[in-house]
């Protein structure tokens, strides 16, 4: 039965991640940006050749997009990629954040792999500000288990196999668009970088980063972003 994608609720009022994140950005970014991406994401869907893909979660949709037909493959990585990344970068903050750093799991992970949190802060910067273009930095399991950061380009992620350079289960993410961050920094992207430090979710992280390494266990393939990728036997939940 084809799925009809839906623009969830914020987890929080448009102006709840103020002064980190301005109310009118949000308001056309969660309004005007991801709504189009999910509108647009249904509409490739009622194409007959996207049928197969119709029936799919997002994650599962992603996972499977280099086997989509040629004339819709764009599109649907464009718009799913899309839906996904934002519903991923919402709920990735937060208004009051528990910690002010990572913690449990997650942060004993990232000590391992950065030596500290704040040589991984600086690493992570450092993606973001490097992306050219539009894009999004990452903080990924791979499929080592291992963290990774990494970047995409427009609406790309690395879940994306076959299609991304680098891919695995992603933990952390960041809007690097302009339209995220231009109403309020103009073209300063490193002030905006600096500004979302102090919203993110540390415990929604954790969440994540114990999903992924339990779908890794049981040789899943999701993502944690909904709590699962769709796939029979992944057991990400679990």
């Amino acid at each position: 039965m084809a799925i009809i994608h839906k623009l969830a609720p914020l987890p929080y009022a448009f102006d709840a991640l103020e002064p980190h994140i301005d109310t009118k950005t949000m308001e056309v970014h969660y309004g005007g940006h991801h709504k189009a991406y999910v509108d647009n994401l249904n509409k490739t869907l009622a194409d007959p050749t996207a049928a197969p893909f119709a029936e799919m979660e997002i994650e599962e949709l992603l996972y499977n997009l280099h086997r989509a037909p040629a004339s819709i493959q764009a599109p649907l990585r464009n718009n799913a990629g899309g839906h996904f990344n934002h519903t991923l970068y919402w709920n990735l903050m937060t208004p009051k954040p528990a910690a002010k750093k990572a913690t449990g799991l997650s942060g004993a992970a990232i000590d391992t792999t950065f030596v500290s949190f704040e040589k991984f802060q600086e690493e992570f910067t450092k993606t973001a500000l490097g992306r050219f273009g539009s894009g999004w930095a990452w903080l990924i399991v791979n499929k080592d288990g291992n963290l990774q950061i990494t970047n995409t380009a427009y609406q790309d992620n690395p879940l994306m196999e076959g299609l991304s350079t680098v891919t695995g289960l992603p933990i952390l993410t960041l809007d690097v668009w302009e339209h995220a961050y231009y109403l309020k920094h103009q073209n300063r992207r490193a002030d905006y970088v600096k500004a979302w430090w102090n919203v993110v979710n540390w415990e929604q992280v954790e969440n994540y980063y114990r999903m992924a390494m339990n779908a890794l266990n049981k040789e899943g393939a999701c993502c944690g972003g909904k709590g699962g990728c769709g796939k029979e036997g992944c057991g990400c939940e679990g």
